[in-house]
């Protein structure tokens, strides 16, 4: 814990309020500001609420965004290379939250939280983990109990709102209703912390410098994640039970937040038990696909059918729906009926280190290639074109054969990308800004090579991270690398690449951005990639074939 930094001095923020109770009318809406909802251990949260003016006292279902970066934050627009465009939110809008002018009207209440110790609350913060599943908990109960309230909450958000909703709905308040996670982790270390292994020296700190405004204490998450690099208790403390989420629920994931929550969004739903729960996955910008009007009268369907009772055919929507990108910009969607896909084949596609590419037929001479890992320019290159029109839907794995010249241990980054007919890269996008990303992304620092046979399948490899593995000098070693879900089509001519590296694939972020970063690495002397013969290194990949 650090000692939290006075409220009013955060930068880039609109000026904090002032502490006391306000109500006034504004654009058809009766706002309350600062209403104080007690803890169970009577730490007292703020609260603002937002209703109809027309009629506030009516039976109102309760939209709940709950997040740390302050409810007074207000805005009608994200950085423009976010896609959000103008008139999709107004000026009442908290950061990754509901717009209270777009449910008000729609016979909603909206309320945004300052959890305990954020801001002006009472309390220390706790950067999820159980007591602020507990502290939501608590305050969605305390709303259900208010007389204008039909006794019915639901959630709904990005990246933070998501998350603390798989927490919090493992506890079952009787009074949640429904769940609208839009791209949340739900593997603080695998996800969020530590990708393969390897710190995150990005966006973490600076999601963690966003939580030092306080009157008390912040959990400094950035200190605690580097004073934890194996998974121990500190990471079990913040794990969650999604298999007692068994309340309605419409996740909606992405295949562009690569390295953040495309995979525990996907993951949270797949072993969420509900018997209503259906999934999107896009290959939008996460905020852009948000606030889009279609994707908003979809939650406005889903809330009506499940905080309402108004039947709004949610109940026959697919259950799964996918985007299939060919492009960042072509992204037909398709409907399915289960996660992964049951008609996925997966094929390996062999390394050729001598040839530099990938081949369906296992390679009989055994050759390897290396690369200085420490070097902006260098990596390897495999490359696979398509004789016929193919679909790669689902997960990947990638499994080396590797060694460690003149070191004991070395960081591995994997992007799989894709070229048109004629080599040249096709960009989808990529962390909320960008569209010259990669398909999926992967990482493992080999000494955290072992899996958790409990948990890996032959398309996902899980890994333990309880322990570190050195390599010994001349030792090669067979490492699995996770490859995050995704969906691309190829044509027939066109090419899939894989790339290893020593350090992150992709660098360039546009300046006051948030993007992943990997800067705390162990990299030195060569790589050595072992291919052909006996070493089976290969790229196993998900392909699907027409419904």
């Amino acid at each position: 814990m650090r000692l939290g930094v006075d409220p009013s001095t955060a930068p880039n923020k609109p000026p904090l309020p002032p502490r006391d109770y306000m109500s006034w009318e504004e654009e058809g809406l009766l706002i309350e500001r600062n209403v104080e909802v007690p803890m169970r251990d009577d730490v007292k949260i703020l609260v603002d609420i937002y209703r109809p003016a027309s009629e506030p006292d009516a039976d109102l279902p309760i939209i709940l965004g709950w997040s740390p970066y302050g409810k007074h934050g207000l805005s009608a627009s994200l950085w423009p290379p976010s896609g959000v465009e103008d008139g999709w939110m107004s000026r009442f809008t908290a950061f990754e939250a509901p717009d209270p002018l777009f449910w008000c009207p729609r016979e909603y209440a909206v309320v945004f939280a300052d959890p305990r110790g954020a801001w002006l609350s009472e309390g220390d913060l706790r950067h999820n983990g159980i007591g602020e599943g507990e502290d939501c908990y608590d305050c969605i109960e305390f709303l259900a109990a208010q007389p204008w309230s039909n006794g019915k909450v639901g959630m709904t958000g990005v990246s933070y709102l998501a998350a603390i909703q798989y927490l919090v709905a493992s506890l079952k308040p009787p009074h949640l209703a429904a769940l609208n996670p839009w791209e949340g982790f739900s593997d603080w270390y695998r996800e969020f912390a530590y990708h393969g292994g390897i710190r995150e020296t990005g966006f973490l700190p600076r999601g963690s410098d966003n939580l030092r405004f306080s009157l008390g204490r912040t959990e400094d998450t950035a200190a605690n994640v580097l004073a934890h690099p194996l998974y121990d208790d500190y990471w079990r403390s913040k794990e969650i039970d999604l298999s007692a989420i068994d309340i309605p629920a419409y996740v909606v994931a992405s295949w562009s937040d690569q390295g953040l929550h495309t995979r525990g969004t996907i993951e949270a739903w797949r072993h969420m038990t509900s018997p209503d729960k259906w999934l999107t996955i896009h290959g939008d910008k996460k905020w852009a696909n948000y606030y889009r009007p279609e994707s908003r009268q979809k939650q406005a369907d889903f809330f009506d059918q499940f905080l309402k009772g108004e039947d709004r055919g949610v109940k026959s929507w697919p259950r799964v729906s996918l985007e299939i990108r060919e492009s960042a910009q072509q992204r037909p969607q398709r409907s399915e009926g289960e996660w992964p896909l049951a008609r996925t084949e997966y094929r390996a596609l062999y390394l050729n280190a001598a040839a530099k590419g990938l081949q369906e037929q296992p390679v009989q001479t055994a050759a390897s290639l290396n690369y200085d890992p420490c070097d902006p320019a260098d990596e390897a290159v495999f490359d696979f074109r398509f004789d016929e029109d193919t679909e790669l839907t689902g997960y990947s794995k990638l499994k080396l054969w590797v060694e460690a010249v003149g070191a004991d241990d070395l960081d591995l980054f994997v992007a799989l990308q894709k070229l048109d007919a004629e080599g040249k890269p096709v960009g989808f996008y990529f962390y909320a800004f960008y569209d010259n990303g990669p398909i999926a992304l992967g990482w493992l620092r080999a000494s955290h090579r072992e899996l958790d046979a409990a948990r890996s399948t032959p398309w996902q490899p899980v890994h333990s991270h309880l322990r570190e593995q050195l390599l010994r000098p001349g030792e090669v070693v067979p490492v699995e690398i996770e490859i995050w879900p995704s969906s691309t089509l190829f044509r027939a001519g066109e090419s899939l690449r894989v790339v290893v590296k020593g350090m992150d694939i992709y660098r360039d972020a546009l300046p006051n951005l948030p993007f992943a970063r990997h800067e705390d690495l162990r990299n030195k002397g060569q790589h050595l990639i072992h291919a052909g013969g006996s070493y089976d290194s290969h790229l196993l990949v998900p392909v699907v074939s027409p419904a």
